[in-house]
């Protein structure tokens, strides 16, 4: 990079590095929305075509992934997308109709267009053949890198099981079967031990054995031990095995499991574990835990943003952050009106921010949003007991489900629960009046009303075997305003039908 920066950008080049240099990679993994980057003033060849392709240097593509440099495709991936956005750099379409010019297209599916030799082709072939092109012409060469990360099984908490391990002289060493299984002792604190350690490491007569071997002090995730309690359910009390093996083939595998898809790389991944490892023991006859996965969405939640000019402690309202260079942060909903931000409450969030200074549209600083993941960390949580207390544990409930298909991540709008709540007062009027109390008859039902309550009755029937909650509170809604225009308040039908 030294070598190709153009003398007119290395004062852009240096004050840009020096930025990424003040962050670590968390940090910048974690904030995938912030785009930044800097212009060399350099230029690659398309080793093709030979057409003119600008360099820039972004902290979003990692030193640890590949070579570190890549050949951005903008219209096929979100983030060389929303940089090309950022910085107004031409977008290739190479996708045709797959590309609607509002996001990035990454599925790799469709045939290519503006693609020189490759125009017309799958892109997946195609992708094969630009290796193959490339290695004939001497001007590169196919290469798998394989990315290790470390596991993520010992944790430094004390709950979860410990690790039946000892320390003899620094090398460790399994703990014989005749002294398992390793209890936790108990402890009188949880405050961390004195070079960092789990709590554990307190407990010095827990720790220090009798012939100077030392215990480990981290323990396992709670996922590990969870995740074969499922088989132990089955046989509950057998003291003798963890569950015999005629009561694991009477009951066999859990016929449907649902969990988010965060889930799945730590309890469902070790419940397989577990379960393949027991099955190639014998021990049990299946090596699938689950008959059935439902991978729930999760909840995300409305963020709102604030835009700081860089290197000051100025502050940009959203309609005017683009004529300045600015830092995205996270600001707590709950000083948000809507979208104007509370300045005051913000100066006394934090220390750091005691002496902000902004600079507002209209006389008010206006957040921006983002819809993402619910979180403590994104500052955009919602408190259910605070809803529940409000609104009642039956609509907070039901508007979960209203909210969309169980496999798909849905945003929380805390006004949307308003409308559950007054179809559950609609619900309640079919019987109960407010001043008259209840209004119930004894009358029998007419053809119309049994039509309803039957079809509803179907509807749902069906709706719950698909899990599609949401359609099925739809079909309940439905059936409330159909039997509220023919005045129903007959009570047979929940004794009779």
């Amino acid at each position: 990079m030294e070598l190709i920066t153009t003398p007119e950008q290395r004062a852009a080049i240096d004050e840009y590095k020096n930025y990424v240099q003040s962050r670590s990679e968390r940090e910048r993994m974690a904030e995938v929305k912030q785009v930044t980057g800097a212009f060399t003033g350099a230029y690659a060849l398309n080793p093709f075509n030979g057409r003119q392709i600008p360099i820039w240097i972004s902290e979003y593509v990692l030193a640890g992934y590949g070579t570190g440099a890549i050949m951005a495709v903008p219209c096929g991936d979100q983030r060389d997308f929303n940089f090309a956005k950022h910085f107004d750099i031409h977008i290739t379409n190479i996708v045709g109709d797959a590309y609607t010019g509002e996001e990035a297209n990454p599925t790799k599916e469709g045939k290519l267009v503006n693609s020189d030799f490759l125009t017309g082709m799958d892109m997946k072939p195609a992708m094969e053949l630009v290796i193959s092109e490339l290695e004939k012409s001497g001007k590169g060469k196919r290469q798998i890198n394989y990315k290790m990360r470390d596991a993520g099984f010992s944790r430094q908490r004390y709950w979860g099981e410990p690790f039946p391990i000892v320390y003899k002289n620094g090398i460790p060493y399994a703990v014989a079967e005749n002294e398992l299984p390793v209890e936790l002792p108990f402890v009188e604190n949880y405050k961390p031990g004195a070079e960092g350690e789990g709590p554990l490491a307190n407990v010095r007569d827990w720790v220090e054995l009798a012939d100077g071997s030392l215990r480990e002090t981290n323990t396992m995730p709670g996922y590990a031990g969870s995740s074969w309690y499922f088989l132990r359910f089955m046989d509950p009390h057998n003291a003798d095995t963890f569950a015999d093996r005629a009561v694991t083939d009477y009951w066999n595998q859990v016929d449907l499991y649902i969990g988010g898809t965060e889930h799945a790389v730590g309890h469902l991944l070790y419940s397989r574990l577990w379960t393949k490892v027991f099955y190639d023991l014998g021990f049990i006859s299946f090596d699938e835990p689950y008959k059935k996965l439902v991978n729930q969405g999760m909840i995300t939640g409305s963020s709102r943003l604030v835009y700081r000019v860089r290197g000051t402690h100025q502050f940009v309202s959203a309609g005017l952050k683009d004529k300045y260079e600015t830092d995205e942060l996270h600001v707590d909903v709950n000083m948000v009106d809507g979208l104007e931000l509370d300045t005051e409450a913000f100066k006394q969030w934090r220390h750091d921010y005691a002496n902000a200074e902004f600079i507002l549209e209209d006389g008010k600083y206006i957040c921006g949003t983002l819809n993402e993941k619910m979180s403590k960390r994104y500052f955009n949580a919602v408190n259910p007991n605070t809803l529940v207390e409000k609104y009642g544990a039956d609509t907070f409930r039901m508007y979960e489900m209203f909210l969309g298909p169980v496999e798909q991540s849905k945003p929380w709008e805390t006004k949307g629960i308003e409308g559950v709540h007054r179809f559950l007062k609609k619900l309640w009027r079919l019987f109960a009046d407010e001043q008259k109390g209840l209004i119930i008859t004894n009358d029998a039902p007419t053809a119309d009303e049994l039509k309803t309550l039957h079809k509803t009755i179907r509807k749902i029937d069906d709706d719950s075997e698909r899990l599609s909650y949401n359609t099925a509170v739809s079909a309940f809604m439905v059936c409330v305003n159909e039997l509220s225009e023919l005045k129903c308040h007959k009570k047979p039908f929940s004794k009779t039908y």
